[in-house]
């Protein structure tokens, strides 16, 4: 039996992860929801799978969920918390943001071998808009940079670091872009501007292993805005793009170009790209972790994408498991 520890600090209470949102806000709330749904999705799947066995962590509200529970300690932190559970369990699967570097410290208190996904080295590049965008850049696919010189239209500023489209802000000049700039790294923050590309938003839902990269999916993302250019994320489709939409080969194509130019990207990844009819595809950034698109993926495709990942993973289970989803 393979047990398998799956932990989301925003559905299992982690203070410290409310205090960045603001406890109780509709940030919170909201990112609070979508991590419910990609943890519970997640665990479903790996309940599905023979020879797992799945302990969540889940906060005091959720006393009567169905699969096997864990909480933290009086006073224990989110990442003893998260440790300990490591040791525990042969595997662990976390599903986090970047920002503030969280991820990356969720990785360092599990360790690679019972970690499942990307590699320090993948999480601390992309969890940085700007290290990506460079990477990226280098390797030949299109970012926002691309459109940066000749660029006229409106800008965005956003932290480098963001999850989501919190604090982003489209400017309909980069003059305006600009002071947005300078008074977020004036208050202490790391903030990066670029052009705002026009297109479709859309995001690839990718399986990445040694030898391996391909999409899975491409999702359609919604997206809104404020009077005053805030972006607001509205959710995604998943698997959305039919396989005959003649972009697919175009996008099927980009996610093993991004893979390749991020060493270490592995398991479940997401990119968010806007299709710009002049420019084709244009990544906007990348997600080492699972996304709120992975939510209904294994139904919509006829097949547990969970054990298609755990596949990749070096730490073999007991016995072969279906690769149908449950009916």
């Amino acid at each position: 039996m393979t047990r398998i520890f799956v932990y989301e600090p925003l559905s299992a209470d982690d203070p410290e992860t409310a205090r960045a949102l603001g406890p109780g806000s509709a940030a919170h709330e909201e990112m609070r929801a979508a991590g419910r749904a990609m943890r519970d999705a997640l665990a479903a799947d790996l309940a599905h799978i023979e020879g797992v066995a799945v302990t969540v962590a889940a906060g005091e509200q959720e006393a009567g969920h169905a699969l096997r529970l864990a909480r933290p300690a009086a006073g224990e932190s989110s990442l003893a918390f998260v440790r300990r559970q490591s040791l525990q369990h042969e595997l662990c699967w976390i599903v986090a943001p970047e920002s503030g570097g969280l991820l990356l410290r969720l990785h360092e208190a599990v360790g690679e071998a019972r970690w499942i996904g990307c590699s320090a080295a993948a999480i601390r590049v992309t969890a940085s808009k700007c290290a990506t965008a460079a990477v990226l850049t280098a390797a030949g696919v299109a970012t926002p940079l691309a459109f940066a010189a000749q660029h006229r239209g409106a800008w965005i500023v956003k932290p480098d670091d963001g999850a989501g489209t919190l604090q982003t802000r489209r400017h309909p000049s980069r003059t305006a872009a600009q002071a947005d700039l300078q008074d977020r790294r004036a208050a202490g923050q790391q903030a990066v501007m670029e052009p705002f590309v026009e297109g479709e938003p859309l995001s690839l839902s990718m399986i990445v292993g040694p030898d391996l990269a391909r999409a899975l999916a491409v999702n359609r993302q919604r997206l809104a805005m404020d009077a005053d250019g805030w972006l607001q994320d509205l959710g995604v489709q998943p698997a959305a793009i039919a396989p005959g939409d003649a972009r697919t080969p175009m996008l099927h194509a980009l996610a093993a170009r991004v893979a390749s130019a991020i060493p270490g990207l592995r398991g479940y990844v997401g990119v968010d790209v806007v299709w710009n009819e002049g420019g084709g595809p244009v990544v906007i950034e990348v997600n080492p972790r699972v996304t709120c698109a992975y939510v209904g993926l294994s139904a919509i495709l006829r097949r547990n994408v969970a054990q298609d990942i755990l596949a990749l993973q070096p730490t073999a289970l007991d016995s072969k498991a279906s690769a149908d989803v449950a009916a």
